[in-house]
């Protein structure tokens, strides 16, 4: 599968576009200004428990306190409370856990309050960013990423990405890893490291080693709340985590975004550098490359499928809702009537997949398919649907087809779903809903016909309009009594009407004698 990136580079935001086959599959935009991603670490400081919730809220600078739950403490947090301790009063002297002793995992059916109190300095991570009124979710599990490894402080675990099914090349990466991982510390082992030599996977756990110690550094100092360590941006790691030798192509408008980009793919995949490619066109990034044209057709309420068949997608504070409209296609016999029902089933499937990837819509999804009798042609579906979500790489859950026909299924969500207006603002109304009355527009017309004749002395008018306006103004009720007419005789000029398609009912322009636009 060919994949190619668009980055489209402005003062104010990025945005990227991964595309498939040429078609696009998701858009990441990322603010320049935004403090907040998923993957920084801060020093923040418990704000207060709640019992109730078993939960805790922590101040790490954002306007609301950051939620953090027992469950997301990790069964390591007494050794990170070790940590930061005995850091701040210099006990630690060095930033690896050589000499570190590990305190004993925490009990999963504890409460909070066993754990933390109030007032108290701790390191966390984000890992959900803030969502509508909620502030951010965080974990005190800290864990650091890299191109084929994650490296987890204060554990002696070494596990294998699920998606390597080979167990004997599972067995090879976990030897390797369990002879270089540093003492106290667990590592994941990602899916792209399959194949790869030990030197790539220690190359990739020393970068991290050297992070760690960039945040051991910080943490002597440091007062909460402060952002310890921040994660890649948005670019940089889509490139971490999709680069492949899939990728054919990197186009990029910005020349420093270029360069930081081949300097990244330079450490990591040196073989592909090349792929980085400046765009250096007059017309825009994404007009070029025809992503424009894509987010306008697919981000509405409405997205239209093969065939007549259509998607009504809506978004809910609590849940995503997405149904499945034949559009006329299932008229006829029932046969065809099943069949049918099963031709859009799959195609909306295929579709709706897109969908959550494209929007990064997470939370609860539910699906309202076109209902099918047939128990086959159901799990056919559920299938596809499945099939298709294998290509996700945000975590997911997929029910089957309850007894009313509906697809249910939940979607890791880290950040808010993204939506794109793709309406415009009516130029007539502006918006409004109302237009001027055609008496006043009129008039406008011939007030400033009345500016261009004596203060500005034109001796030849050409008068834009949309062609039924143009008819109004040339014949009116009878050819001698139009405005043209009126016109002439009251500025001693004739105002010649062109009909211009294109514009909208209340749109004009004046041209002078060589044909240019008289700018009022």
């Amino acid at each position: 599968m060919n994949s190619e990136l668009i980055i489209d580079a402005s003062t104010s935001e990025v945005t990227i576009a991964l595309q498939e086959e040429k078609r696009l599959v998701e858009l990441n935009k990322e603010k320049k200004e935004n403090n907040f991603s998923v993957g920084d670490i801060y020093l923040g400081r418990v704000k207060k428990l709640m019992p109730s919730l078993n939960a805790a809220f922590v101040d790490i600078g954002y306007e609301k306190d950051a939620f953090l739950h027992y469950l997301d403490l990790g069964p390591q947090i007494q050794s990170l409370l070790s940590y930061m301790k005995q850091v701040s009063n210099g006990k630690q002297t060095e930033s690896l856990l050589n000499n570190f002793q590990l305190e004993a995992d925490i009990n999963k059916a504890g409460k909070v309050s066993q754990i933390l109190n109030s007032g108290l300095n701790l390191m966390v991570q984000i890992a959900k960013e803030p969502i509508s009124t909620k502030g951010p979710r965080i974990t005190a599990e800290i864990s650091l990423a890299g191109r084929f490894v994650v490296l987890v402080p204060f554990s002696d675990i070494v596990s294998v990405s699920q998606k390597i099914k080979s167990s004997a090349e599972r067995m090879r990466l976990k030897r390797l890893a369990q002879s270089i991982k540093p003492r106290n510390f667990g590592i994941i082992i990602r899916t792209v490291a399959e194949g790869k030599k030990v030197a790539d996977l220690d190359r990739d756990i020393q970068d991290l080693c050297a992070r760690w110690e960039s945040l051991y550094e910080l943490m002597k100092t440091a007062e909460p709340p402060y952002k310890l360590l921040g994660e890649m941006d948005r670019t940089s790691t889509i490139l971490r985590d999709l680069l492949s030798p899939n990728f054919n192509n990197i186009h990029v408008n910005d020349t420093q975004l270029a360069d930081e980009i081949k300097s990244y793919i330079r450490g990591i995949a040196p073989e592909q550098v090349d792929i980085v490619k400046l765009y250096k066109g007059k017309i825009p990034i994404f007009e070029h490359f025809g992503v424009d044209k894509q987010i306008k057709s697919l981000f509405g309420k409405t997205v239209n499928l093969a065939g007549g068949s259509y998607l009504i997608v809506e978004h809910t504070e609590a849940l995503h809702v997405i149904d499945v409209n034949s559009g006329g296609r299932n008229k006829g016999p029932i046969d065809s009537q099943e069949a049918s029902a099963l031709a859009v089933n799959l195609a909306a499937a295929k579709e709706i997949a897109r969908q959550l990837r494209l929007r990064d819509m997470g939370g609860i999804i539910v699906i309202d398919f076109i209902d099918m009798k047939n128990t086959l042609h159901r799990k056919e579906l559920f299938d596809t649907l499945r099939d298709e979500m294998k290509l996700d790489r945000a975590r997911h859950t997929i029910l089957p087809p309850s007894k009313f026909g509906l697809v249910q299924l939940t979607r890791e969500r880290v950040r808010p779903a993204t939506d794109i207006i793709t309406v415009e603002k009516c130029p007539a109304c502006d918006g409004t809903g109302e237009i001027k009355s055609s008496l006043l527009f009129v008039d406008d017309i011939e007030n400033n016909i009345n500016y261009l004749c004596s203060e500005q002395n034109e001796s030849s008018l050409v008068l834009q309009v949309h062609p039924f306006l143009a008819t109004y103004l040339r014949n009116g009720f009878w050819k001698l009594n139009s405005f043209q007419w009126k016109w002439y005789k009251k500025f001693k000029r004739w105002i010649k009407v062109e009909p211009i398609s294109s514009y909208h009912m209340m749109e004009y322009h004046f041209l002078n004698q060589q044909g240019e636009e008289i700018k009022l």
